[in-house]
């Protein structure tokens, strides 16, 4: 009886074995063909054409800058911390602007993909007064999803927290942080935060950088790009960010975009808007610009799209007021207006006397200033005419040659370079004047 059950018990174990072979094996089988050359076509496939895989309109091939070289997604190393692929965190970065007990850490978001691709890194409030840049890194980061980006996403929101907590453009000690980059380790309190930013984060992780800021001293901006057009890389990058504004601008020395490009990493300034106050529109645009440039970097797609999907290159100049008083304007910003137009008026409050401020050429409000007094030659409106990217280009690089031969009596002063390093000097083409400070 014993042995019977024992035989039995065999024959089921027998005829289970069997069924779990004959139901799993072809899986096997398939799974190691797949790793061979000579994998069996499916049925049918003697007669369906292939079908034509069509390169992105907006891939980073089709504007002329070669793909990131294709490695395993790893850890990253990042101010002493390591954030692990498909992860979002939150890190630390202190520059030591107070004594080590009081002193706070700034804010640095990442967001690092789960499979190989670039590093973008973005910096806001660099001068802490300038609003528009933070919101536009927080709309950013915390829509990210790590767990299916390709390549990583560095933010700084407030880079500058000493003078965002005054509502300052500058730090306490009245240095403007972003005239003293790549920095000094031993150098004024300005040159080592800058330092430690730029040796910490940007130089060793950022492929990309954005730098975000608005107008100052009482400008606005229309979203726009600035950035070296001379510079092959930069010249592709700027094109990345959709239907926006491009304008040729080297940056000064000590600019944190003019240190990223003179290390060799494509860089642009991302204006939008004015100080001291958070602009719905402004924010908005800026963000649907950097979503665009996730999507044309293969990092992450976005549902959003340009109506005009291309970027408009401009050649600009300002427009500055001819007597002192106070600046009332009739134009709005981002208006078209005709040669001739008046754009606003600068009225003495004394005399009642004025004079009109005309657009010398038809073209496009791009930035300006607020209504308030102003002085004898203040930058009012800054205009723009719309031409082909190349032509822009071929203007900047025409503009470049001529600033390195300058004649003698129009080689900068000692004065004359004090005022302009204490400016953005973002000359855009074929502007001999220095334009009013810009990011």
């Amino acid at each position: 009886m014993l042995s019977t059950r024992l035989l039995a018990f065999r024959h089921l174990i027998c005829s289970i074995i069997c069924i779990y072979s004959l139901i799993f094996t072809p899986f096997v089988i398939a799974t190691e063909l797949n790793n061979e050359k000579d994998t069996p076509k499916p049925i049918g496939s003697e007669t369906a054409a292939p079908e034509a895989v069509q390169p992105a309109i907006n891939s980073r091939e089709a504007f002329g800058i070669e793909s990131m070289p294709i490695a395993s997604p790893r850890r990253m190393m990042l101010l002493n911390s390591e954030v692990l692929p498909a992860e979002f965190r939150t890190l630390a970065w202190s520059p030591g602007q107070s004594f080590p007990s009081i002193d706070t850490p700034v804010p640095v978001l990442v967001a690092h993909g789960a499979h190989p691709g670039p590093t973008v890194c973005l910096t806001a409030a660099i001068h802490g007064d300038e609003l528009n840049g933070i919101e536009m890194v927080r709309r950013l980061m915390f829509q990210l999803e790590p767990d299916k980006m390709q390549g990583t996403v560095i933010g700084i929101p407030i880079v500058n927290l000493d003078g965002f907590r005054r509502s300052s453009r500058y730090l306490s000690d009245r240095r403007d942080l972003n005239r003293h980059f790549p920095g000094s380790e031993t150098g004024s309190a300005a040159s080592r935060i800058a330092y430690s930013l730029f040796h910490e984060v940007i130089s060793p992780h950022c492929d990309y950088l954005v730098d975000l800021h608005t107008g100052s001293l009482k400008r606005t901006n229309l979203p726009q790009i600035r950035g070296d057009l001379t510079n092959e890389s930069v010249f592709a990058f700027s094109r990345f960010f959709g239907g926006i504004t491009v304008l040729h601008g080297a940056g000064s020395q000590g600019t944190l975009r003019r240190a990223a490009v003179d290390h060799g990493i494509p860089t642009v300034t991302l204006e939008a808007g004015g100080p001291n106050a958070l602009e719905e529109s402004a924010v908005d645009g800026g963000v649907k610009a950097l979503e665009t440039v996730l999507q044309n970097l293969e990092i992450q797609p976005t549902l959003r799209f340009w109506g005009a999907p291309q970027p408009v290159f401009y050649h600009s100049e300002w427009v500055r007021a001819d007597q002192g008083g106070i600046l009332m304007s009739q134009v709005s910003l981002g208006e078209r207006v005709k040669r001739g137009a008046l754009l606003g008026r600068v009225i003495d409050p004394v005399s009642n006397t004025g004079s009109d401020i005309l657009a010398p050429f038809d073209g496009r409000v791009l930035g300006m200033a607020v209504n308030q007094v102003v002085q004898t030659g203040f930058a009012a409106y800054h205009l723009g005419v719309a031409k082909n990217a190349e032509a822009v280009k071929e203007e900047a690089v025409k503009e470049e040659a001529l600033d390195h031969q300058p004649a003698a009596s129009e080689r900068p002063t000692q004065d004359d370079s004090e005022v302009m390093e204490g400016e953005e000097s973002d000359d855009v083409t074929l502007i001999k004047d220095n334009p009013p400070p810009v990011g």
